[in-house]
């Protein structure tokens, strides 16, 4: 354990990517990645939000969700749930993500704004169960716009820039 790590809390600026996953396409399964490429204003190379068409606004461009909360999920509600089925690319540890909303921050190699929280949608829950969309709310997760690419890949830091 390094000297900024606090057991059971979560570190106030820094987390880390554990996890990443894109879909080619709208509805196709998500598929891990070791390391991704992030394109500026545009997404994920490979993903489905790297077409405008797929995204719900211009700054849709990139999703996160904390292992916390999957976890939490898993041990409260359905243990057969995975870190895959709520269709966020970017799977963090050790960060509060809903504090990055209207904030400027690192993922790895990327810049990105915190535009708006995932809350959870219909689709989500015919895919799982109804219990996520209360579960899961204020919980799912960010929407994120990327503002300046690069590569992410596992393991690398997420911090808050400004």
């Amino acid at each position: 354990m390094d000297g900024d790590e606090v057991v059971g809390k979560k570190l106030e600026n820094m987390g880390k990517v554990i996890q990443i996953y894109t879909a080619p396409k709208r509805g196709a399964p998500m598929e891990s990645q070791a390391r991704v490429t992030a394109l500026t204003n545009v997404g994920l190379v490979g993903d489905r939000y790297e077409t405008s068409a797929n995204r719900r606004s211009v700054d849709d461009q990139l999703t996160l969700i904390e292992m916390e909360n999957i976890e939490a999920y898993i041990k409260e509600v359905d243990g057969a749930f995975t870190s895959a089925m709520p269709r966020r690319n970017i799977v963090t540890h050790g960060l509060a993500l809903n504090n990055l909303c209207g904030k400027i921050f690192r993922v790895g190699g990327v810049t990105c704004e915190g535009i708006e929280l995932c809350e959870p949608c219909s689709l989500f829950a015919s895919r799982t169960r109804r219990e996520v969309l209360i579960f899961f709310l204020h919980r799912g997760g960010l929407r994120a716009r990327i503002v300046e690419g690069g590569k992410i890949q596992i393991g690398d830091e997420v911090s808050v820039v400004a």
